[in-house]
């Protein structure tokens, strides 16, 4: 039992013991609620009556326990429903956005614009006092609480590596929301609950103490407290039974909501999980609508002018221009250039994984499917991305610790995937699952697969992500700088694995993201440099590294150990911001090869020799 969980047994066996005895309270020995004793007004307690009589002589301990079952009721009833209303709420707004932000958790806010008590005796006055009018107000009154802490939630979650991964497999948005995203926003809204229970209890108690809320002879705290009130000069005795236990339990309520955030919360989960992760899975996506058919060509990725902006009031910023460059069956190909110039930007593209504010304006990428079509991933809808990811063409991205699940062992992430797009029993998706484990190298792989990410080193966590990835067989992966994070020797194992994969599968195109040119010159057939969101040179890598022909390439690769160079040069300068990108050559400010034409021309691609490209209009004097 870990620390967290030892910290749950004092509030969670208080809570319980609360529960039970208002739960059982028609069967338990108690003396009838209503049953008076006028001549035993006030008396103080006795061993007939543990806690002694109210004003009409009924029996203090029998009201104190069925006016729990009633304010305990009221409370815990509107806090579920407001929580369950507001949860939905919020995650619909904060992972679409837009239309539906604005018709879920903007229009919920307008109630936050009333005084909490008054909306609550507004809605009392028109639908009478009671207990079920009371829960209507209540969960009308706390469901905007709940969908704005959801829907802040869900914000920080969405943009999250691991769910952006779950886009790519191609999993449907509401078995995300349902999987992904509600677990990691279950502590805060645990945290809001405890909080709504609580303001719920003491606006129960505030209304009936008014004569708004629970209706007599129904016993409730508040209506305790109410008639104590006038008593107290004969015993004030009365007063703090229904005090105490108003108090006590919403401090019992507020601490086991806070033990119980810290112990469900999913970067601290161990053992068997929590339980709203044993679940089925849902069977494969319904197809898509058909993608419009393209001319055919023997390119596996084509990618013509793609170009991505970013939308800023009336002005688009133009982040990635004219990107253009080809993958074909069974190649390589890395794309290398510095932070900021637009090499994963690229990438995102392909999958239809762009931020919210970014689009493509411009340009297509053809990419031709294992039916021999032609789609472009630039035109197609969400459903037909969806259809394609994953099986078409799969991402690995940067930090696999980030891009997992948390809340998922590495087995369910897996057969997730798999059944994404097959029609298989739960037998056979184990046994791929292990096979897909054994087949990227993962040790004693029956055992890891119930593993939860933060239960696996760096390289076994890249090793899974890779295992995602190539789960259904992609015509093309996408690796966004796999190695970036990892130590030289995990590095080396990483890069061997991707070499063994793609001699596995032949006509499996791989673009490889990264900075690191000494991955390029191990790994890659073709290379593709990009700087300030342009593509700058194109080759083959040995071509390229051997006689390059934009001075950025030239720079890099001198500033680099493995470049050849006998003294390491660092380029001067930074890479600049989109909104300010300088005239003619945009690398013109950093190069010592530029004249005033570079500075004042913007240069056409240039074709140094057959299967080479470069953006220099000095190319010759660069090499």
């Amino acid at each position: 039992m870990t620390g967290a969980q030892r910290r749950l047994i004092l509030p969670a066996s208080i809570a319980t013991f609360i529960a039970v005895l208002v739960l059982l309270a028609p069967f338990l020995p108690l003396a009838d609620v209503r049953a008076m004793d006028v001549p035993g007004r006030f008396s103080p307690p006795s061993a007939e009556h543990w806690l002694g009589q109210d004003e009409f002589g009924r029996d203090v301990m029998s009201r104190l326990i069925w006016g729990g079952r009633a304010s305990l009721f009221i409370a815990i009833g509107s806090a579920l429903a407001a929580a369950v209303i507001g949860t939905t709420l919020g995650l619909l707004g904060g992972f679409f956005r837009g239309l539906v932000e604005i018709i879920t958790v903007r229009a919920s806010e307008v109630i936050l614009c009333l005084p909490p008590l008054l909306l609550a005796l507004l809605v009392v006055t028109i639908l009478g006092a009671g207990t079920w009018p009371l829960i209507l107000a209540l969960t009308l009154l706390y469901t905007p609480n709940y969908a704005r802490v959801v829907y802040a939630a869900t914000l920080q979650v969405r943009s999250l590596d691991y769910v952006t991964a779950q886009t790519a497999m191609g999993t449907h948005p509401m078995q995300i929301l349902v999987r992904t995203v509600l677990p990691n926003i279950l502590p805060p809204l645990l945290v809001q609950m405890s909080l709504v229970v609580a303001s719920a209890m003491v606006i129960e108690s505030g209304l009936s103490f008014l004569g708004l809320g629970v209706v007599p002879p129904t016993p409730s705290w508040g209506l305790m407290i109410r008639a104590a009130r006038g008593a107290m000069e004969q015993q004030w005795l009365l007063l703090l039974w229904p005090s105490l236990a108003l108090a006590g339990t919403i401090l019992t309520f507020n601490l086991l909501c806070d033990r119980l955030q810290i112990a469900l919360d999913p970067r601290g989960i161990t053992g068997s999980g929590a339980l709203w992760l044993r679940r089925g899975h849902d069977g494969p996506p319904k197809s898509a609508a058909p993608a419009p058919k393209i001319a055919k060509s023997d390119a596996l990725l084509q990618v013509e002018d793609m170009s991505i902006s970013l939308a800023k009031g009336s002005k688009d910023i133009e982040l990635v221009r004219n990107v253009s460059f080809t993958v074909m069956p069974g190649e390589t190909r890395a794309i290398v250039g510095e932070s900021g110039s637009g090499k994963t930007l690229s990438a995102l593209a392909l999958t239809g994984l762009l931020p919210d504010v970014l689009s493509v304006s411009g340009g297509r990428a053809l990419l031709r499917t294992r039916a021999d079509e032609t789609v472009d991933l630039t035109r197609l809808d969400e459903a037909a991305l969806r259809a394609l990811r994953g099986g078409e063409l799969s991402m690995v991205f940067q930090d696999a610790s980030a891009a997992l699940n948390p809340v998922l062992r590495l087995g369910e992430q897996l057969g997730e995937v798999i059944k994404a797009h097959n029609d298989m029993d739960d037998g056979a998706v184990a046994e791929r699952v292990v096979a897909l484990l054994r087949q990227v190298g993962m040790p004693d792989p029956e055992q890891r697969v119930r593993a939860y990410p933060h239960e696996l080193s760096g390289g076994q966590r890249q090793r899974a992500m890779i295992a995602v990835a190539v789960a259904n067989d992609p015509r093309l992966l996408i690796a966004d700088e796999p190695t970036t994070a990892l130590d030289p020797t995990i590095q080396a194992q990483i890069l061997k694995l991707f070499q063994t994969l793609k001699e596995a599968t032949a006509d499996m195109g791989l673009i490889f993201v990264t900075h690191d040119l000494a991955v390029v010159a191990e790994i890659a057939d073709q290379v593709t440099v990009m700087y300030a969101g342009q593509v700058v040179e194109e080759g083959p890598v040995a071509e390229v590294f051997a006689r390059p022909r934009h001075p950025y390439t030239a720079a890099l690769i001198a500033s680099v150990p493995e470049g050849g160079a006998e003294r390491l040069v660092a380029i001067p300068g930074t890479v600049p911001v989109p909104a300010e990108m300088p005239k003619g050559c945009r690398f013109a400010p950093r190069c010592a090869h530029a004249i005033d034409a570079c500075r004042r021309d913007i240069p056409d691609i240039e074709r140094p020799a057959p299967g080479r490209r470069t953006r220099c209009i000095r190319w010759k004097e660069v090499t």
